[in-house]
């Protein structure tokens, strides 16, 4: 019997049965997604998604036609699409996802990317959503050959899919100063 207690004397001892652990560090990435309910959602995510670095995010932000009959597709600025001749070669969903991943390994795990909007405005069309803005877009990689900042003026046309969440089908970019557009980022890092 003493044998028994020894061995369990022991056991309780020697492991930690009754004490709490450190959690371990998430393995996905931060998220601050929230479901498209309404157009001002779906801009926060897309701000969301740049600045956590979430693909997927991204991704959810544009038309799936799994859940609406609207294909997502892009048009580049003028001046974008004379030097990056793949803009112009219908730019959809796959381009978007790898110009993004391109991109998000470009930038280093303790910095951000952060898009700054302004001027904007919404216009409803039947059963769409005109969203115009500015756009001051940092992507910080640090290197110098890489320019951080781009500039310039989007148009979403925007639909409520068949799960009632806001989607983005149709994206036109335009370039409004001496900085590099958005659409030049997605030519140099596709």
């Amino acid at each position: 019997m003493k044998f028994y207690i020894l061995i369990l004397a022991i056991f309780l001892s020697g492991c930690d049965l009754f004490t709490t652990r450190t959690a371990a560090p998430p393995n996905q990435p931060r998220s601050n997604y929230q479901q498209a309910v309404t157009p001002d959602i779906l801009i926060q995510n897309l701000v969301s998604s740049l600045a956590d670095k979430n693909v997927e995010n991204y991704l959810s932000c544009f038309a799936d036609p799994a859940y609406s009959q609207k294909v997502f597709t892009f048009s580049a600025s003028s001046s974008a699409l004379s030097q990056f001749p793949a803009l112009s070669e219908n730019w959809g969903i796959k381009n978007e996802e790898q110009y993004f991943n391109n991109m998000i390994l470009k930038v280093p795990d303790n910095l951000q990317i952060s898009l700054t909007l302004s001027n904007t405005s919404t216009s409803p069309q039947g059963d769409s959503l005109f969203y115009t803005a500015s756009y001051f877009l940092n992507v910080p990689t640090g290197d110098p050959n890489f320019p951080p900042n781009y500039q310039g003026d989007l148009k979403f046309s925007m639909i409520r899919d068949s799960r009632s969440l806001w989607t983005i089908y149709y994206w036109q970019d335009s370039k409004n100063s001496t900085l590099p557009s958005w659409s030049e980022l997605k030519g140099r890092t596709y």
